[in-house]
């Protein structure tokens, strides 16, 4: 049914549909200080608008919203249907905190007392 209508309609419903995938969601990634919103991410990788995308390769950041979830290392892989899919050749989540090499006790005194 949704191959009966106009092209404008279909071109106006394509545009929605973009509009409130990108109001939805926060994740954006960031490369030499300019931000990209993304469109769709998943395990192998990400794609962005073919619009507004640059050619991304390299160590890039990902955000969801002010918080920094992962810094990856990737590359551009293809153009399809107006998006660019860029792939994960490293994917390494960021932590709070520096990882610790011995076992935490849960014991222990958190301050000393003089």
């Amino acid at each position: 049914m949704i191959y009966d209508l106009p092209k404008e309609v279909l071109e106006g419903l394509k545009q929605a549909r973009k509009r409130d995938l990108q109001r939805r969601n926060r994740l954006r990634v960031v490369s030499d200080g300019q931000a990209y919103p993304i469109v769709r991410f998943w395990d192998g990788g990400f794609a962005l608008d073919a619009e507004s995308a640059p050619h991304l390769r390299g160590f890039v950041d990902i955000y969801d919203g002010g918080r920094h979830l992962y810094s990856c290392l990737v590359i551009c892989s293809s153009l399809e249907g107006g998006e660019r899919i860029y792939e994960f050749k490293r994917h390494t989540a960021v932590v709070d905190k520096a990882p610790v090499d011995f076992e935490l006790d849960a014991n222990a005194p958190i301050a000393l007392l003089t």
